[in-house]
């Protein structure tokens, strides 16, 4: 907050609108609580009982925060940001994801929302005790408002939206840099263009750094670590010549010192609580030095294809949940031939995409639409528990998604990749893809679509 004043003064004249969640915890077969840091930190002595601090008051109630179903948490939350719509100064979420999922539900819930401000009373769909206790306190009867926010959202017209509820609002405090960066032009859509900012750079295992330079373009943002929250240690990357690290030949490690501008490093931490050169699986590019601490843009999660929220799913993952769900298809004599993938953020929320070709060895017994969609589901499963968390109780995440598509298809993508230069010897099929041609290409040949039924197994009880 000191930086952002720097930038953005007055920010304790008004409040922030902050949409945070809490996640279900689970438990080893110990009995020991495993929890995401952020929930551990809501949950904390520290988050309920912190001091006044005018730089920092939500709109949020922590009743609303804490409450661990997610529609309630939600409701309530946006039900305060309506009802202090002009003392807000900034947006924000976790992450991009958070917000855009924000303003999806507004479009759904708004005339329900409307009702409860025009009669001061809280729907009958938030049943828990401690939220209703506390939004009692605040919710009064305001026609003028109700009527305000019918007008706003009874168009359909959402561009602009949150510049136009929440008029004062400055910038934008979210996450949108690395995989969120896919969320830039639907926030912008929202925002009509306020300022994102990134403000940190951090993780359940340490923060690392701060945005010294918050009112820049998420491209060039870039994190200036902080020396005095861990030990910091680095291993060069290069793309085109992957260091392969086992016992017998351990990593070459930097000291934040030996660093050099442009070159790429991967992250390695060692904390006051306890991980010693922990691997945190970022890929950071020095882009400048701040005094003499170097300062990374963030380039990606390393092996990561696919990211929606806060999951993370790498190449042998997917591979594996394909395997899984390619056990549906030997009765019908049916293999697949090739797949790729991709994360749809254009649906709210965002969904994974898998395109498969199939080789039917015989056509008269082939899959049926409703095995297909069973092979979603199978898919699903065989992710991790995040994204299944995700998916069952956050709901942050859609139904998976496999796009049939002719056979030749990805015949024509290697065709099309050797047309622009890449080797017919060194060609292989790309698992992720995100450039828009290759992308049309695989939409132009879609036979058939197929969703997942219903959601994959997820339970608060964690095997280790």
């Amino acid at each position: 907050m000191p930086v952002m004043n720097l930038y953005v003064p007055g920010l304790d004249k008004g409040k922030g609108l902050y949409f945070l969640f809490i996640k279900a915890e689970t438990k080893t077969p110990s009995g020991l609580v495993a929890r995401p840091v952020l929930t551990s930190y809501y949950k904390s002595q520290q988050f309920k009982t912190r001091p006044y601090d005018p730089y920092n008051v939500y709109t949020s109630p922590n009743e609303t925060i804490l409450c661990v179903d997610s529609f309630q948490s939600m409701y309530s939350q946006m039900l305060c940001g309506l009802m202090y719509r002009e003392e807000v100064l900034r947006c924000g979420a976790v992450f991009a994801s958070g917000l855009v999922r924000a303003i999806k539900f507004l479009q759904v819930n708004w005339e329900e929302l409307a009702l409860d401000i025009e009669t001061g009373n809280l729907s009958d769909k938030i049943t828990d005790s401690s939220v209703r206790e506390c939004i009692s306190k605040i919710l009064k009867p305001d026609p003028d408002l109700a009527r305000f926010v019918r007008e706003e959202c009874c168009e359909g017209n959402w561009e602009g939206i949150i510049t136009r509820i929440w008029p004062n609002t400055k910038y934008l405090d979210v996450i949108v840099t690395g995989a969120m960066a896919q969320y830039i032009p639907i926030l912008d859509y929202y925002s009509g263009n306020l300022p994102k900012t990134c403000t940190m750079y951090a993780s359940s295992e340490c923060y690392f750094g701060l945005n010294l330079t918050p009112m820049v373009k998420p491209s060039e943002v870039c994190y200036t670590i902080m020396p005095n929250m861990g030990y910091f240690e680095f291993i060069p990357h290069d793309p085109s010549n992957p260091v392969t690290i086992s016992r017998d030949s351990p990593p070459k490690l930097l000291d934040l010192a030996d660093l050099e501008l442009g070159k790429e490093y991967e992250l390695v931490i060692s904390t006051y609580s306890g991980l010693c050169r922990y691997r945190v699986g970022d890929i950071l590019q020095v882009k400048g030095f701040h005094n003499s601490a170097p300062q990374f843009k963030f380039i990606r999660r390393k092996n990561v294809l696919l990211s929606i929220d806060a999951d993370k799913t790498d190449e042998n993952e997917l591979q594996s949940a394909v395997e899984n769900a390619s056990e549906l298809l030997k009765k019908f004599n049916t293999t697949v031939v090739e797949y790729t993938s991709y994360g749809d953020t254009k649906t709210i929320p965002g969904h994974y995409v898998i395109y498969w070709e199939l080789l039917v060895k015989d056509p008269s017994n082939g899959p049926t639409a409703d095995v297909l969609d069973q092979c979603c589901l199978a898919m699903e499963e065989a992710l991790n528990s995040v994204y299944r968390q995700s998916r069952v109780a956050d709901n942050s995440i859609g139904p998976l998604e496999i796009r049939i598509v002719q056979n030749g298809t990805f015949e024509e993508l290697m065709d099309y990749a050797i047309s622009r230069g890449a080797s017919i010897n060194q060609y292989k099929v790309p698992r992720c893809v995100s450039f828009t041609p290759i992308m049309e290409l695989l939409d132009s040949r879609v036979v058939s679509v197929h969703f997942s039924p219903s959601a994959p197994h997820w339970t608060s009880e964690r095997r280790f």
